[in-house]
């Protein structure tokens, strides 16, 4: 019974950390593109004139979430005529729910020891997590496809064909990326990839992932942030062009699990190339009974501030990947979907493939994985 309330309480903790970020992600959002066009951005929240009687200061921060979901939320709930009722509303939450789900198998830290129980922070131990990664970003499709087909809008249904299309073609591209790195490591198990990669190399050099596969960690980063369909890859939305694309007949809170759905794909897509090359929770010189610095200098710790400091260390580093793909966001320009298609299939999908044959050759001239 105990393990089955820790399981659940561990589950909820990582589903509430990854909506709240992907929230946060909007004002992050705001501030990161005035930052870039030199303006002041977001900066004022006067929900009820109250704050401003009281001679509070404009509160930027609880405009955009706090004021922007209670006027999204409020919106009427409209479904154009002649569209599948059932499928409309089904969509988002398909969308969405893929995503979610995804985090079940990230490990966030290292294992504790509670009162003699043994936790892994980790909602759910997969011996096979990267395939259920695969699996997982593959049924996102779904909830787009359904969502531009029942809103019985042409350029719905033009943009949710634009979406399948891209997400399929660099989904093959974020596979060939996590293949390179399951051989590396030898294992499907996202916790012992953070485990291969405790230590340094030379005393100083961490033993991550990008040092291991730079060109895998290109691919999923880039395969990533156009599965996540923002700019320069959001062809399926391109105002000038389709509207608003897929989601052109959405409003209220269906338009905001859309959104959701987005910069909750930007949070999974940091976590990801956390884990799979940044060394997840692990911390350079760091080991579960404290700090081994180059030179033999130690610093006990108990097991337990290890375990935080490695769950702080963890959710910085997703913090500074979503940091870099909304700077990305706002820097580039929108490729043309000739470009798109060309990149992937030209570009990401034969490098990625080469790869695969460089890390097989490399492996067995090492007479192993890592």
């Amino acid at each position: 019974m105990i393990e089955l309330l820790i399981g659940a309480l561990k589950a909820i903790i990582i589903l509430l950390l990854a909506l709240n970020l992907a929230a946060i992600l909007l004002w992050f959002e705001r501030k990161g593109s005035a930052l870039i066009q030199d303006r002041i951005g977001a900066n004022r929240a006067a929900i009820t004139g109250l704050g401003r009687k009281l001679g509070l200061p404009n509160l930027g921060f609880v405009n955009t979430l706090v004021a922007d979901p209670i006027k999204l939320f409020t919106k009427e709930d409209f479904v154009p005529e002649g569209a599948d009722r059932f499928l409309h509303a089904l969509a988002p939450f398909l969308a969405l729910f893929p995503v979610l789900i995804t985090f079940a198998v990230v490990p966030f830290g290292d294992q504790i020891t509670i009162a003699g129980h043994t936790i892994v922070l980790q909602a759910a131990s997969l011996d096979v997590a990267a395939l259920y990664i695969l699996a997982t970003i593959g049924i996102g499709v779904y909830g787009v496809a359904l969502g531009g087909w029942a809103s019985n809008n042409r350029w719905a249904l033009l943009g949710s064909v634009r979406a399948t299309a891209q997400m399929i073609s660099y989904e093959i591209a974020m596979g060939l990326a996590i293949i390179a790195v399951v051989m590396t490591y030898g294992t499907l198990d996202l916790q012992a990839m953070c485990h291969a990669q405790g230590g340094v190399w030379f005393g100083w050099l961490p033993r991550w992932g990008i040092f291991l596969q730079p060109v895998a960690f290109l691919l999923f980063m880039t395969a990533g942030m156009a599965e996540s369909k923002r700019v320069p890859f959001d062809l399926p939305e391109g105002e000038s062009e389709l509207i608003a694309g897929y989601f052109t007949e959405y409003s209220g809170g269906k338009q905001a699990c859309f959104m959701l759905t987005d910069f909750a794909e930007i949070v999974l897509v940091s976590v990801l190339v956390t884990t799979f090359f940044f060394g997840g929770w692990q911390i350079p010189w760091l080991y579960r009974d404290g700090f081994h610095f180059p030179g033999g200098a130690t610093f006990a710790m108990p097991n337990l501030l290890v375990a935080i400091l490695g769950v702080i260390a963890f959710w910085v580093k997703v913090v500074i990947f979503c940091w870099l793909q909304i700077l990305i966001r706002w820097t580039l320009p929108r490729f043309r979907y000739d470009q798109l298609m060309r990149l992937g299939w030209k570009g990401l999908v034969p490098l990625g493939l080469l790869n695969i044959v460089a890390t097989a050759f490399v492996i067995v001239l090492a007479g192993g994985a890592h």
